[in-house]
């Protein structure tokens, strides 16, 4: 019953260009919907985060990461299917994203969610969401729901229930980027 009025709640506030605080298949996030550039704006203001640094943003299968990267190397299909654990890539050029999203050369960190609350919230959404560790910039990631300041909670729109009692310590995913010429260089492990 939570997770479908989380849905329910989340779908709300992100459709009115709101920011919410999500459970993702890493670390809890700070999400809104990643086309809209007013929302993004918010985003770093929150995080006091220079938009000079870009965000990460969540997909929920290889259809919509088509409709928002450039040129995907087949690799990728070969390396999303095989990783064991929630993997983000950064692509070379994303595409019909808000302004800051992407990083000032134009790549774009992109990851297929696995998870079912995420999958589920992205796939009604029906675009992809940014996926940016809730605490402020420089602070330490929270590995779990209990662990994120209450000043941090206090500055969104929409705080999703659902897990916040999952006191299992969840780490951030692995990012790997593929160069122009198919070169692909680990990032963080």
């Amino acid at each position: 019953m939570i997770f479908d009025e989380d849905i329910k709640e989340s779908l709300i506030t992100l459709k009115k260009g709101g920011i919410i605080l999500y459970p993702t298949d890493t670390i809890w996030g700070l999400g809104c919907d990643a086309t809209n550039p007013s929302a993004v704006e918010k985003i770093f203001r929150i995080k006091s985060r220079s938009d000079s640094k870009s965000l990460i943003i969540l997909v929920d299968g290889e259809q919509m990461l088509d409709r928002y990267v450039k040129d995907i190397p087949e690799i990728v299909y070969e390396l999303t299917s095989v990783s064991d654990s929630p993997l983000t890539i950064i692509y070379p050029t994303g595409k019909n994203l808000a302004a800051g999203v992407c990083s000032e050369d134009g790549s774009i960190g992109i990851r297929i969610c696995h998870d079912e609350f995420c999958r589920e919230l992205i796939s009604r959404f029906r675009k992809p969401l940014v996926s940016t560790s809730a605490n402020f910039s420089g602070k330490p990631s929270p590995e779990n729901f209990s662990e994120i300041e209450k000043s941090v909670i206090d500055t969104v729109d929409f705080v999703v229930k659902y897990r916040q009692n999952d006191r299992q310590k969840h780490s951030a995913s692995p990012v790997i980027k593929m160069e122009q010429n198919g070169t692909i260089k680990i990032i963080r492990k």
